[in-house]
């Protein structure tokens, strides 16, 4: 199967409806895509729940809120910066 499709301004791509039948596409569906030899690769990637308890991910994420709530104003460079100085700082102080 193959069709010519035009990006919009922004740059998005609608998927034709035919192909995304033929891979089970749909508006909660995850795609995973490949930048390979001049190419995008685009698959449909289905999760499965393990049948043990992530409880632990799902715990750590809670005992995080105060500290995601504390940063929700700090901008991703700022929060980089702070990072690299802390990183800086252990290393001086085992160095």
């Amino acid at each position: 199967m193959t069709r010519l499709i035009r990006p919009l301004r922004s740059g998005q791509i609608t998927i034709p409806v035919e192909f995304r039948k033929k891979l089970g596409i749909n508006e909660e569906s995850l795609l995973q895509l490949t930048l390979m030899d001049g190419e995008l690769r685009l698959r449909p990637v289905h999760l499965t729940e393990s049948k043990e308890s992530s409880d632990w991910l799902k715990q750590l994420y809670e005992r995080f809120t105060p500290v995601r709530e504390e940063a929700k104003d700090i901008s991703e460079e700022e929060i980089d910066l702070a990072i690299e100085q802390a990183v800086k700082a252990v290393r001086e102080e085992h160095a």
